[in-house]
């Protein structure tokens, strides 16, 4: 199973869903990076994705985007060859 890593904040429905989707797919641990409470970390997100919103969902070295881009990548049968590394 690959790393995921997502970058949230503490109130954000979105960031729930996305943890809910990856759970449900066999996704054990979630390294969690919150950038409400670290502002060098909000910055670091918007350097390395070009995007201001949260969820931003990394598998690997795969930034996959956020919470509609993650269902997206679901529906199309692509999240779980991701998380399995293939």
């Amino acid at each position: 199973m690959q790393h995921v890593k997502m970058y949230t904040t503490a109130v954000c429905p979105y960031c729930v869903r996305a943890k809910q989707i990856l759970k449900a797919k066999g996704v054990e641990q979630i390294e969690e990076i919150r950038i409400d409470a670290d502002a060098a970390q909000r910055e670091h997100m918007m350097q390395i994705t070009q995007r201001r919103t949260v969820p931003q969902i990394f598998i690997g070295d795969t930034h996959v985007g956020g919470c509609d881009d993650l269902m997206a990548l679901d529906a199309k049968g692509g999240l779980v060859p991701l998380l399995q590394g293939a």
